[in-house]
């Protein structure tokens, strides 16, 4: 389809189903880069990023991953691929997109006895993979006809970053000292990703990160604690050659936390590594701050992660 002709068909379909000049503007959910109009009905999740009409089990779903992640995505939406799970596809087209590129699968596929209307856009836009879920049951399907969803579609859009306060916003603490870091991803379950250099897809040979997650499950006994942040920082991905320097137990902000410092490499390079991991303990689990940097840089750093950490309040 011509682009003119593309941009009369998109205009046409958003006249035809509601939506004013007004509100053709894309919504970002909170935190999110990843930006469309949403059909009629279906409002910001609080549950996931996207949309969803809970009445109808409609649902819009955004993942962002990195620009590096585009090809072993595209594959594994390939016809082929998606047949062997089962599902139905009817078609699959090209995307032309002035500032990347990318492609549309629809589809068909029978979950718990319901059949459902599957729609998968996968794009590269501004370094950042895009894969937009639509799941809408054929029962839904006068609510959302297959025009309105693909003239949703069709305004999907990236912003080139999440203002820095709405991603404090989501989290369910306060962060009151970032230390000279900034914040790559946050998330209403409170995990946030915290770095100090260019690159959002980080290395650790390249920038220290730091993250913040939430461990469900609290160690009652004293005892536990020990054992439980070393299970935790066994774990860490991408750490080889692991050995602890030390782990003791101590009070962090007023409350009862352990320290683990632990040398390693970096698995892909070797490069040498000290990691250190903080346990906040509550009644309902653990707060756990996961700092990465270069052995050598990790006198200046070392500080930095210990002011964040220091910074946390509950809101």
């Amino acid at each position: 389809m011509a682009p003119m002709l593309m941009r009369w068909t998109i205009l046409v379909l958003l006249l035809l189903f509601g939506l004013s000049a007004e509100a053709a503007e894309p919504v970002f959910p909170p935190g999110s880069r990843i930006g469309l109009v949403p059909p009629a009905g279906m409002i910001p999740s609080k549950l996931f990023q996207g949309f969803e009409d809970q009445e109808k089990s409609a649902s819009i779903i955004f993942v962002e991953l990195s620009g590096d992640a585009y090809a072993e995505i595209e594959k594994s939406f390939a016809v082929e691929a998606l047949k062997a799970q089962g599902i139905d596809v009817q078609a699959r087209e090209e995307l032309a997109l002035k500032d990347g590129r990318g492609f549309l699968v629809i589809a068909h596929q029978a979950v718990a006895g319901t059949r459902l209307r599957k729609w998968a856009l996968v794009a590269i836009e501004h370094e950042v993979t895009v894969v937009i879920s639509v799941q809408v049951p054929d029962a839904a399907q006068d609510t959302y006809p297959d025009a309105a969803l693909r003239a949703s579609l069709a305004t999907f859009t990236t912003r080139a970053a999440v203002p820095v306060q709405e991603q404090l916003d989501l989290l369910p603490f306060a962060l009151r000292e970032l230390a000279g870091f900034r914040i790559v991803r946050a998330a209403a379950t409170g995990a946030a990703l915290l770095t100090d250099g260019p690159k959002d897809a980080i290395e650790f040979k390249d920038q220290p990160l730091l993250l913040i997650t939430f461990l469900p499950g609290a160690a009652d006994q004293v005892s536990d604690r020990d054992s439980l942040a070393r299970r935790a920082i066994s774990a860490t991905p991408g750490v080889k050659d692991m050995r602890i320097v030390r782990s003791e137990s101590m009070r962090i902000v007023g409350q009862p936390g352990h320290e683990i410092l632990v040398d390693g490499k970096d698995a892909n390079t070797g490069t040498e590594l000290r990691v250190v991991q903080w346990l906040r303990f509550g009644t309902g689990g653990s707060l756990r701050l996961l700092g990465l940097v270069r052995k050598e840089e990790w006198d200046q750093v070392f500080p930095r992660f210990r002011a964040v950490r220091d910074g946390l309040e509950p809101k």
